[in-house]
């Protein structure tokens, strides 16, 4: 059923990527979600890299994340963060780009928090 699920994900992933494209002025805000951890990125896609990064996984919000108790409010942290991270390299706007995931829990949680803190989709 996994198997399946995934595939499905990733042909829907394509779809949006077709048409979601980030830039320096406004990247491309890419989130994934693992079974534990949530990354979330901004990516300049005309150059291929990678402006800004955030995940459960850094060391910043560490006790953040400790003192939390669901996945969900830890990804409103995620959020948070690279938002924090983007205004101080001067990228106010961005694209979002779901990676084929529903947009809802610990998706959604993400572009809550990056909206709290300043970043315009």
């Amino acid at each position: 059923m996994f198997l399946k699920d995934n595939k499905r994900r990733i042909r829907k992933k394509a779809r949006v990527r077709k048409k979601v494209s980030g830039t320096a002025e406004c990247p491309r805000l890419s989130v994934y979600r693992s079974l534990n951890h949530m990354y979330a990125q901004l990516i300049d896609d005309t150059k291929g890299v990678t402006l800004v990064s955030a995940s459960t996984k850094v060391k910043d919000i560490a006790e953040e994340i400790k003192n939390t108790k669901t996945k969900v409010s830890k990804s409103k942290v995620v959020g948070l963060l690279l938002a924090k991270r983007a205004l101080e390299k001067g990228i106010t706007t961005a694209v979002f780009d779901r990676s084929g995931y529903t947009y809802h829990g610990r998706v959604k949680a993400v572009a809550d928090g990056a909206r709290e803190g300043g970043l315009k989709f």
